[in-house]
This record gives C-alpha cells, sequence and structure tokens, in this order.
C-alpha cells in the first residue's frame, strides 16, 4: 500500500475525498489511511522522503524533482485567494525591512511571494499558519503573511490588510498564482504513477458528482468556515477531468 499526505484545507479534502472513502473501484484502493499536515510539514516530508504522494508547495517542488515527479491532476493554481500580508497597525511598504514578520514555513509559497514582494525582509519569524494571527495580536512578530481560511478571519483579530500578495502576483506576472501540487516518487514507475494521476482525476469527478458528501468532511475540518468554502467552490476549485486546478 502506499503512503498520502495532503493538507486539511477544504479544497485538498474536496479533491481526495472519494479516493480516501474507497468510492473509486479497486484499481484506486492502493493508498494505506491518508496522513494529514499543513502544507509546510508536508514539504519537509517531502525533503526527506517520507511520503509515496503528496500535496507540496510549488515553492518546494524544485527542492524534490529528483526523487518525485508533479502530476498532471490535483495541483493548485489560484485566482483571488493568495496569501495576505496583515499588521495591527498600518505599515508603509518602506519599513518591512525592519519588522519582525511570520511566515507560514520557509518553502511554502506565501513566502516566496513576501520575498518577491519586499526582498529586504530578513527578519521572518517561521511558525504554523493558525498560530500567525494570534501571535502578531499579542505582539510576539509585527506583522504575518496568512493562508487559507485566515484571509476570511483576519478582521476578526483587528488586523489590518497590508498587501494582498496574490493580487500582486497577478497584477505583475498577469497568472494564477502557484500555489501547489501533488507529487509522486519516481522510484514508483510510469505504470503506477499513470495509475495514480488518473485515481486523482477520477476522485475529482467523483467529488463534483456528490458535493454533499464532500461538504460534510469539510464541515468536519473546518466547520466554521463552511460558508466560505460552500460560497466560493464553483470559483476557487477549477478543477477539470485532466489538470485540477483550485485556489485554496
Amino acid at each position: 500500500m502506499l503512503t498520502l499526505g495532503f493538507s486539511p484545507c477544504p479544497n485538498d479534502t474536496f479533491i481526495f475525498s472519494g479516493l480516501v472513502q474507497g468510492r473509486l473501484g479497486q484499481q484506486c484502493a492502493i493508498f494505506d489511511r491518508e496522513t494529514l499536515a499543513d502544507v509546510e510539514t508536508l514539504n519537509k516530508w517531502a525533503f526527506a522522503g517520507k511520503l509515496d504522494v503528496t500535496k507540496i508547495s510549488f515553492h518546494a517542488l524544485g527542492h524534490v524533482l529528483d526523487e518525485y515527479a508533479l502530476l498532471m491532476s490535483g495541483a493548485a493554481l489560484g485566482r483571488g485567494c493568495g496569501p495576505l500580508l496583515v499588521a495591527a497597525e498600518a505599515i508603509q511598504v518602506e519599513e518591512l525591512a525592519d519588522l519582525r514578520i511570520a511566515i507560514p514555513g520557509q518553502y511554502t509559497t506565501a513566502a516566496m511571494l513576501l520575498r518577491l514582494f519586499a526582498p529586504a525582509c530578513k527578519n521572518l519569524v517561521i511558525m504554523e499558519f493558525d498560530r500567525i494571527m494570534p501571535a502578531i495580536v499579542a505582539k510576539q512578530v509585527d506583522a504575518g503573511v496568512i493562508i487559507h481560511e485566515s484571509r476570511f478571519t483576519y478582521g476578526g483579530y483587528g488586523l489590518k490588510l497590508m498587501q494582498d500578495l496574490g493580487a500582486w502576483w497577478e497584477m505583475i506576472s498577469g497568472h494564477p498564482i502557484p500555489l501547489g501540487g501533488i507529487v509522486a516518487r519516481r522510484s514508483l514507475g510510469e505504470k503506477q504513477l499513470g495509475n495514480i494521476e488518473n485515481c486523482i482525476r477520477q476522485s475529482i469527478r467523483w467529488a463534483y458528482s456528490h458535493r454533499a458528501q464532500c461538504y460534510i468532511r469539510v464541515i468536519r475540518r473546518r466547520g466554521r468556515l463552511f460558508g466560505f468554502f460552500q460560497k466560493r467552490l464553483d470559483a476557487s476549485i477549477l478543477v477539470n477531468t485532466h489538470h485540477a486546478k483550485s485556489t485554496c
């Protein structure tokens, strides 16, 4: 049996629901129980070669291409949903170089976009994504780059938006944000890689045909934000049967 890892993000939950629930037939019953972790943990596990198939940040992808192949299904490309740079008080971009800024992992796309937007920032503090907003409020850091559902809830912490890094990327590049993809060990061989890719594609098709069941899984993992996910599903999970493009 193959090992599989992905994040508890609503997008990943949606994509993999059919697969992990055994809804796709015997040809896709090739995985052990899934392992859930934040994306930076998954990045580090990929560096160590821990899992056979895993979600990974595109920022980290270049570090593992000798051992892993990027699959054609399940990738996340975003518009209007990128990382946000927030702070407790309004701060000028020129001041960023001297601030302590929290990032949700060294190899996340969020960290990459911050470095591109403000190369002078050197005092970066790595922490789990769900600790960043409380850390800003507690003045442990001056600002932070937030991801996932935090973009919907930062106002409740009294935080102010300094820069939408996703919107900035789209403006300067004209392209969606390259968030993350699914990789598999090259050593599994071409036939097995093709089967894994096909199973992920089938899982996406199953999810669109069984939305209610997928919603239940999302509620269990991100219950208080289910409404946001449901409203944005068609706009943000732009998956098709070949290339899966999403914005979570």
